[in-house]
């Protein structure tokens, strides 16, 4: 029998819970999600942006086939490395499927590193003003003639708030920020600020990982060089044969980039594998400063304080 103090905090406490497992690449995130789950009865929604593509595995740290049979991951293997894929994509996709775990009685864990996508999925999505073609027409023009370097620089005296969330390779969201800012003599960060993101359809638990910066660097070094032992150099290759372009979004990104470079003929393998951890080593600094602009996360050692992270997770989902 429920007390009266019990029922009513069912009744206060309408929204369903989700825990989050975020913070940089090459922490630790996808054991402990692991653990987690296996701990709470939960199911794992995956929240990186690569792990969606098929046939992109060693490069992007996917969960192994054994820790998935005994621990159901969604949103892996989920389109091809041509087919579209975006945060509103995401955002539809992941509240569908954790409405289906929660209908079952787990519990839903998300985990990932991909800013944008946590947010998309708790706080809503900001579409931001109409598209301008004719805009947008001369930012791809301008590119293919000076080079992507040339419209991030611009971006980055214009809006550099938004060049802490864009990567430089991605040309995409660079000319979107550029053609909303020529369109509207206001930056995407004003915009999106303004947005807020104050949707939010869920109570939220935002378990943060991080290490002390010379740990990480040293195991993101480490997990480069087990990805090239690995065969991620085959892996690319076996792409480049199923007709996928290393132009494609999917294949610029970090890892990919580089071997890319190295099986073209740009460089040598040992200088894309120095560039690859380097590269690596930014996109970690800059996805700790996206999340530490989250005064909500809490933060834990992935290893240390492991007991920790279960204890205030049960308590949470309690």
């Amino acid at each position: 029998m429920f007390s009266r103090k019990s029922n009513l905090k069912s009744k206060i406490i309408m929204k369903p819970r989700l825990v989050i497992i975020l913070g940089p690449t090459g922490v630790g995130k996808s054991q402990v999600a692991f653990e987690l789950a296996l701990a709470v009865g939960g199911e794992i929604v995956n929240a990186d942006s690569q792990q969606v593509y098929r046939y992109m595995d060693i490069g992007t740290g996917k969960p192994s086939p054994e820790k998935r049979k005994r621990v159901p991951h969604h949103l892996i293997d989920i389109v091809d490395p041509d087919e579209e894929f975006n945060a509103a994509l995401f955002r539809q996709l992941a509240l569908q499927r954790a409405r289906e775990i929660w209908s079952r009685g787990r519990n839903v864990i998300l985990c990932g590193g991909t800013g944008l996508y946590i947010r998309a999925l708790i706080q809503g999505l900001f579409i931001g003003p109409s598209k301008n073609p004719e805009v947008r027409r001369g930012l791809e023009e301008e590119a293919e003639k000076r080079g992507l370097n040339s419209l991030y620089r611009r971006l980055r005296e214009v809006d550099p708030a938004a060049t802490s969330r864009i990567h430089p390779n991605d040309r995409q969201r660079i000319i979107r920020a550029l053609e909303v800012f020529a369109a509207t003599g206001r930056p995407m960060s004003h915009w999106q600020r303004e947005h807020g993101f104050k949707q939010s359809a869920f109570e939220t638990l935002k378990i943060g990982l991080n290490r002390e910066r010379e740990e990480l660097y040293s195991l993101i070094n480490q997990r480069c060089e087990e990805m090239i032992a690995d065969g991620l150099v085959g892996e690319v290759k076996g792409l480049v044969e199923k007709g996928y372009s290393l132009n494609l979004r999917p294949l610029q990104s970090v890892g990919y980039r580089h071997v890319g470079l190295y099986l073209s003929g740009g460089m040598s393998l040992e200088d894309a594998v120095y560039l690859m951890k380097r590269d690596t080593r930014h996109l970690a600094k800059r996805q700790l400063t996206w999340f530490r602009a989250d005064h909500e996360i809490r933060w834990f050692h992935p290893e240390r304080e492991k007991k920790k992270i279960l204890e205030t997770a049960e308590m949470f989902l309690l």
